[in-house]
């Protein structure tokens, strides 16, 4: 066809219809299929995993985890952001070391620990970290089962027992647990627990000894599933197993056995940017008798610490859950003070140690200097860390004596909490959990713990690609190169521009107090009102009949007189030993 004489209209008008006739012959034709490549590969089926056809056992972990992305470590439904259980759960589920009861086939990742024997050490809140963290949990073993075989007799097919099962029939000796008579491997107990029929153990016990493996047919450290390893390469980076104990006490609770939690809360000295002495004014600090704006003093918080010390009612230095009826909020101390984390030191901004920025007559090392809070106790109430640590930073800036501790500890003169703030969550760690005998003053951790790369041929799983170390190295290098870009803009912004002491305040500023809380900038509250001097709380009586009264009950004896502990047993048990930094 001649499309010569044909308009530019036209033209268009003739390729739509073409399009259109050839998009019609399309839909109406089948295109051939590609020949199939054929795959020597056999097809992938998931095996149904039986229980049955495994031993279990119960161990103890020991892990670390970066808290600051987490909702905390116990898991919640419903929470914005992922929990160190909910992790722990996925990834014990995954490795197929744990056989849950009870699981909602609608919600086959909801964590459910019934059946596991599961115990967890501490609690903590919302941003808060661990080092040291425990738990207790009953997963698979590598120990083979009784075999069947036939009777050289009688033909037929049996039962071969082993280690002391006693003859039950076939459904009860391969059950994952030990039978009545079965052996499992256990420490002696911590507390005065008897030992229950199916341990093995000896006094002391020598989880290394080659009898125990003789009298098991199996090493149950050498042939056993890697724990560790398979858990570490299942887990995100900041959550890391660190150990496990093959032979946990007859006793033990990770929760219940615990006797010492010792927590670090760390700070910088200075806690935020000082001024140059030029530019302060009044309420900043110079010629106040406080100390300079932006610097703690050490000794101060040194004083106040160590009133912490010894056995005293922490009721002004917690929060109060009326649903727990808490009526006894004496804790023991053991160890209080402030320490310097000198191989810590953050060397990058220089102009910190500046004459114009550091205090008068300052001989200390150079700033910013990295302090640790360390506190040791048997247990802890809901955010009592948090807010010892804000009454230290108040001691800290001046604006609080170091007495202010023994006005708060002293229930007859304080007995409702003043409204104070307490200190930010990200700077606290868990650092160690300690597992010491009842009967042991010295307070040394008994469990057996065996870390990562202990054991030969284990190296690789500390060292090697992917290892233990490899993986967090990549997690600090990606902060500390954050730091230093950080700290390197910081020391340029300040060279930039005039001499510092040409520098002038176009009028005196009208400026709040900056107080410090543990989070990366101070707050602004206008003039300072000192702890005494604030809105104070109801007392804990008052609160606990409160909410009784809301319930139906006279007051909190009434309610609890009235099947309180029946009823809510387990609520009840929580309350009376609590001890979790940021329980909710």
């Amino acid at each position: 066809m001649d499309y010569t004489a044909w308009s530019h209209d036209s033209l268009v008008e003739r390729v739509a219809q073409l399009e259109t006739e050839l998009k019609s012959k399309n839909r109406g034709s089948t295109p051939t299929p590609a020949p199939r490549k054929k795959s020597w590969k056999k097809p992938r089926h998931d095996r149904a995993f039986d229980p049955a056809k495994y031993h279990t056992r119960l161990i103890a972990l020991k892990l670390a985890y970066l808290g600051k992305n987490y909702n905390g470590f116990e898991h919640h439904i419903d929470t914005p952001l992922s929990t160190i259980e909910e992790e722990l759960w996925k990834a014990l589920n995954r490795a197929r070391l744990i056989f849950p009861k009870d699981t909602d086939p609608l919600n086959p990742g909801e964590v459910n620990w019934d059946g596991l024997e599961y115990s967890k050490c501490g609690r903590t809140d919302k941003g808060v970290s661990a080092f040291g963290q425990v738990i207790g949990i009953r997963v698979r073993s590598n120990r083979p089962l009784a075999q069947k075989k036939k009777s050289e007799a009688s033909g037929q097919e049996g039962i071969e027992l082993v280690e002391g099962q006693r003859e039950q029939g076939h459904a009860d000796a391969f059950k994952a647990y030990p039978g009545e008579n079965g052996v499992e491997i256990r420490a002696p107990p911590l507390g005065r627990s008897p030992r229950g029929p199916h341990v093995l153990d000896s006094e002391p016990l020598n989880i290394h000894d080659p009898a125990l493996a003789e009298a098991l047919n199996f090493d149950h450290i050498a042939d056993e599933i890697p724990y560790c390893y398979l858990l570490n390469r299942l887990l995100p980076p900041d959550i890391r197993i660190l150990a496990w104990c093959p032979a946990p006490p007859t006793d033990f609770s990770a929760r219940f056995s615990c006797r010492e939690r010792r927590y670090k809360y760390f700070f910088t000295n200075p806690a935020f940017p000082p001024i140059p002495h030029n530019l302060e004014f009044a309420n900043s600090g110079k010629g106040s008798g406080k100390i300079k704006d932006g610097w703690l003093d050490i000794g101060a918080m040194q004083e106040a610490a160590k009133l912490f010390e010894g056995t005293h009612d922490f009721r002004n230095f917690c929060k109060v859950d009326a649903s727990k009826q808490i009526s006894n909020f004496e804790r023991m101390i053991y160890h209080a003070d402030i320490s310097s984390e000198s191989a810590a030191s953050n060397k990058t901004l220089g102009f910190l140690n500046d004459k114009n920025f550091i205090p008068e007559g300052f001989d200390g090392e150079a700033a910013p200097q990295i302090y640790t809070f360390n506190l040791h106790g048997s247990a802890f109430l809901w955010h009592q860390v948090r807010h010892i640590v804000a009454i230290l930073f108040l001691v800290g800036q001046g604006l609080e004596p170091p007495s202010i501790v023994s006005e708060l500890l002293d229930i007859a003169k304080t007995p409702g909490r003043p409204t104070y703030e307490m200190a930010t969550d990200t700077p606290l760690v868990l650092w160690d959990c300690i597992f010491p005998r009842q009967d042991d003053p010295t307070r040394q951790d008994a469990l057996q713990w065996i870390y990562v790369g202990d054991g030969v041929g284990n190296a690789e799983a500390k060292y090697a690609a992917m290892g233990l170390v490899d993986v967090l190295w990549e997690v600090w290098r990606e902060k500390k190169i954050d730091e230093v870009l950080a700290g390197s803009l910081l020391d340029i912004v300040q060279r930039q521009g005039g001499e510092i002491t040409d520098l002038t305040l176009s009028k005196k500023p009208n400026r709040s107090q900056k107080v410090f809380h543990g989070a990366d900038r101070p707050r602004l509250q206008g003039t300072y009102q000192p702890v005494m001097k604030k809105h104070f709380m109801e007392s804990v009586d008052f609160i606990n009949d409160r909410y009784a009264m809301r319930k139906g009950f006279e007051n909190a004896e009434d309610l609890k007189r009235q099947g309180y502990r029946t009823r809510n047993k387990a609520a009840v048990e929580e309350a009376e030993n609590e001890f979790v930094e940021g329980v909710e």
